[in-house]
């Protein structure tokens, strides 16, 4: 493997394993603590950490549906992206892990994300996919768009956004939003209610968001026009494309 590409999957790789230690416990803990409101700030406060920390690595993913959305807009090689999947992954059940040893597996099976109160397995596949369409548009607007009027604080805005889905879905789904986040403690935990519904539902709502902040916002359908001001749309500036 060569150095960068270490590099970058030991971020995503510690990235990950942040959000599935932290995610796992936070749930497991959630009546000791603040419940839902509780679990939503932890999953939005460690991803807002750690894509701050280490987004100039690795572009920090930490979720296979964020590196799948990537990979259909062609903004990341098939070969890197098979090395971040492969870290996420490794991450997300050494995660699960951790906590089975700290916490025990009852921790594990509580954090384990699932379908709650008889939700339908269609209608979970649907929120999750609208769920991770919305984490999917902000990561497109924040942290790839480089005329991000966020781009700085990105994190922010991607932790932020993670909260609020889990405010809204996670009483239905657990609003995962992320394969990872949920192969781990189902793996280690055992639990593999409805598993299909937190990899279709992910990664279909994300190469929606996608492809559609791609093909709307980042490839023009024709050449944006340069003019005098009089026109309306100023000359760039020396080293500046017209599309900057």
């Amino acid at each position: 493997m060569e150095y960068d590409a270490l590099r970058r999957a030991v971020a995503e790789f510690v990235g990950t394993f942040a959000l599935v230690f932290v995610g796992i416990l936070a749930v497991a803990l959630a009546d000791d603590g603040g419940g839902l409101v509780g679990v939503a700030l932890a999953h939005g406060l460690v991803i807002a950490v750690m894509v701050s920390a280490v987004g100039h690595i690795s572009g920090a993913h930490f979720n296979p549906a964020v590196t799948a959305a990537l990979l259909v807009t062609r903004r990341i090689a098939p070969a890197l992206a098979a090395v971040y999947l492969a870290a996420q992954l490794a991450a997300a059940v050494l995660g699960a892990l951790l906590v089975r040893v700290v916490a025990g597996v009852e921790a594990v099976e509580a954090g384990t994300p699932r379908l709650f109160g008889g939700y339908g397995w269609g209608d979970a596949v649907v929120l999750e996919a609208v769920l991770t369409f919305f984490l999917v548009w902000v990561v497109f607007a924040t942290a790839v768009d480089p005329r991000g009027t966020f781009k700085s604080i990105a994190g922010l805005a991607i932790g932020l956004t993670i909260t609020l889905d889990i405010l809204a879905g996670g009483p239905l789904t657990g609003a995962a939003m992320n394969p990872a986040r949920a192969l781990g403690p189902e793996l280690v935990g055992g639990v593999w209610d409805d598993a299909l519904v937190y990899w279709i539902g992910p990664l279909v709502g994300a190469a929606a968001a996608a492809l559609a902040y791609e093909y709307l916002y980042l490839r023009p359908l024709a050449p944006i026009p340069i003019g005098p001001e009089e026109t309306g749309v100023l000359e760039p500036r020396p080293g500046e494309t017209a599309a900057s």
